[in-house]
């Protein structure tokens, strides 16, 4: 008998508990999981994917909603997600392994970048006085906006290229120009820079108005072969590491979103990104649109890492880098449980 009635007191106890626990998941399931992305932008071309996930509906399809916070450059988003305003970030994957190198315990997801396309462009009134990079000595270079603990890929590089050339970073004066056509073109128009290592399409608008000329393009092979590293994985999916501990699903669920997107992107046509993105400018969409038509292999095609460009990625760190960092360091950073490998 008092066993029996040990046993109705527990189903009386615990089937009530089972029915309040699977009543709070189902209410759980039905409410969308919240994403924060901080990313240069807005409408840089390297980082569209990020701009269109909303638009075509590729967080609904996982079960969350995600918000896009945009910056002038990929140090300030880094240090956005650093700082826990934002679950992930999509920037640099060379300004991230900066950050790493100060002890920031920023892991990186999955890919986003195929080909990387800086440009260093010059103001076309200094076109008697430069001619070659090196003439850039005294001059004022404008950069991705940076953080005190991250400096953008583009300063990286640009810094990287000066060296190449003979010019070390005290013959020059670096300056921030943001990671926007407004921030990009008023720099130079203004005469704040006198060169800047740019985005695309920024970089060829500016060049098809006459308001600039190119010394360096990393979509030229013959330029990026002169860089060593000059193949790196630009735009990646980084998180901390504990959000990647206290919510794995969340990650899970992101990199999701973003292969979805860039596998959206793969099959689109250049007017079709152009027209979710819904730009009132017509000039702007226009740029976007002759970009995506002339670089076809801008953006991962699968959202899976490739093993030669993250050698190539770890090369490049180390030419620039200041920091003395242990072998293998991008290894220790990747977490491609989701993503995956190839070549």
């Amino acid at each position: 008998m008092i066993n029996l009635f040990i046993k109705r007191m527990v189903v009386a106890v615990v089937c009530p508990a089972i029915l309040f626990c699977a009543a709070s998941i189902a209410r759980a399931a039905d409410k969308p999981v919240e994403i924060v992305v901080s990313t240069p932008g807005p409408r840089n071309l390297t980082y569209l994917p990020v701009d269109l996930i909303s638009k075509i509906g590729a967080d609904r399809a996982e079960g969350a909603v995600v918000t896009v916070r945009h910056f002038g450059g990929g140090g300030v988003a880094l240090q956005d997600l650093m700082s826990r305003n934002a679950d992930f970030a999509v920037a640099g994957l060379p300004a991230a392994m900066s950050l790493r190198a100060h002890d920031s315990k920023v892991v990186v997801l999955a890919p986003v970048s195929g080909a990387p396309l800086f440009v260093l462009m010059v103001r076309s009134g200094l076109r008697r006085q430069v001619r070659t990079v090196a003439d850039l000595k005294g001059k004022v270079i404008g950069v991705n906006t940076s953080s005190l603990s991250s400096m953008t890929t583009s300063q990286q590089l640009a810094m990287l290229v000066l060296k190449k050339h003979g010019i070390t970073a005290g013959m020059v004066h670096m300056v921030p120009a943001g990671q926007s056509w407004d921030s990009q073109s008023s720099v130079l128009a203004s005469g704040v820079a006198d060169a800047v290592m740019g985005d695309e399409p920024f970089a060829s608008r500016l060049k098809a108005g006459n308001k600039v000329f190119f010394l360096v393009n990393l979509a030229d092979r013959n330029d990026a072969r002169s860089i060593p590293g000059g193949g790196f994985l630009h735009a990646a999916l980084e998180t901390r590491e504990g959000l990647l501990k206290q919510d794995p699903l969340k990650a899970e669920i992101m990199v999701k979103i973003l292969k979805r997107t860039l596998a959206w992107m793969a099959k689109a046509t250049p007017e079709e990104i152009a027209d979710k993105l819904a730009m009132t400018d017509p000039v702007e969409k226009h740029w976007i649109i002759h970009t995506l038509k002339q670089y076809p292999n801008i953006y991962s095609s699968d959202g899976r890492f490739s093993r030669s460009q993250l050698a190539e990625t770890e090369r490049f760190f180390r030419e620039t880098s200041i920091e003395t960092v242990p072998p293998a360091f991008l290894e220790s950073m990747i977490r491609d449980q989701w993503s995956g490998r190839k070549d």
